[in-house]
């Protein structure tokens, strides 16, 4: 039985790759209690009242733990992945796995020197109709995909967060923190190993404390598709979930849309997707369908080969989400009078 700890509690994120692993026949052998959100260590002690508490070091020097997971501030993620990896430990880490360039670069020599599997918990790999819509699209239902567009609002809850949320150095922006999950979906969905970043804006309206991003939209392509995504933090309190996540492709021979969070006026639950074709239309509810990253990275810590998500696609998609937060023309929103 695959054996991990759980380091850094500092986002909810924790849970859900806890939780995923423990369903897939991991153990979780203990975690560390050091955390800049005391409601984070509660929640996870209350989901997992079995876990013992072990120091960080002792975590990470017992050579019987075979991997951690990780979901401390993005800015320290690097340096604890590094620090695993050294004392024998693979790493799964929420996102942003970095936060820099030169902790991307830190982390590309760590894995070439170790041999360690260091994979970034993106959201296309946890979500059932992600993976669903892959199917459709290398199905050649759609005839060949053309256009991608991802829409990504997130909610604020400014009250439950930390200081470290508003500050951009310690998560490394707006795009570099939620727009690299719609970057790496879309490389999955074009087939494609690397896209070109062609505009990214990015834009602060006055949500939260000053300068913080809100927004972003930014547009990729590659030789044969194009892609437009939008993140912000702009998800209505009535709304009953954290954010209406959609996915729009469009192809020569058909449309697919995915309804990730809810439909809003229609069936019960997440992870909904609609697809038209030649031959018409139809809903399929791939919340009943399962996710298989958990069980798939367990397995690849025996096999040394995670195909799933391969180790230099995580590296591309950080890289990318880097440079569109770096060259993004900014903007602040002027207040109404």
């Amino acid at each position: 039985m695959a054996r991990f700890a759980a380091v850094g509690l500092d986002h909810r994120h924790v849970y859900d790759m806890t939780a995923g692993l423990l369903a897939a026949g991991a153990e979780c052998v203990g975690h560390d209690p050091e955390t800049t959100d005391p409601r984070v260590l509660a929640g996870f002690r209350k989901r997992f009242p079995d876990v013992p508490v072990v120091s960080r070091e002792r975590l990470l020097d017992d050579p019987s733990v075979d991997f951690i997971v990780l979901s401390a501030v993005p800015r320290d993620r690097a340096d604890i992945a590094i620090a695993a990896m050294r004392r024998g430990k693979d790493v799964m880490s929420d996102k942003p796995g970095v936060t820099t360039v030169a902790q991307l670069n830190a982390m590309r020599d760590a894995v070439r020197e170790t041999r360690r599997l260091w994979s970034v918990c993106v959201g296309r790999v946890a979500s059932p109709a992600l993976q669903a819509a892959l199917r459709v699209v290398r199905s050649g239902e759609l005839g060949r995909l053309a256009q991608v567009v991802s829409l990504a609002p997130h909610r604020l809850n400014r009250d439950l967060r930390p200081d470290w949320f508003f500050d951009r150095p310690a998560y490394g922006g707006i795009v570099n923190d939620i727009g690299v999950h719609s970057i790496d979906q879309f490389l999955a969905l074009a087939d494609m190993a690397e896209a070109e970043i062609e505009s990214c804006v990015i834009g602060a309206y006055g949500t939260a404390p000053e300068g913080f991003e809100d927004f972003a939209e930014f547009t990729l392509s590659t030789s044969r598709v194009r892609g437009y995504c939008r993140v912000d933090w702009f998800t209505p309190d009535g709304l009953p979930t954290w954010g209406d996540g959609r996915l729009f492709l469009v192809g020569t021979e058909g449309t697919l849309e995915l309804r990730k969070n809810l439909d809003i006026e229609g069936r019960a639950g997440a992870n909904h997707m609609f697809v038209a074709g030649k031959t018409g239309t139809r809903h399929v509810d791939c919340s009943v369908l399962p996710v298989t990253y958990f069980r798939d990275f367990i397995a690849a810590v025996r096999s040394r080969d995670f195909a799933a998500l391969p180790q230099e696609q995580v590296f591309t998609v950080c890289r990318m989400a880097l440079a569109a937060q770096a060259s993004a023309k900014r903007f602040v929103a002027e207040r109404p009078k």
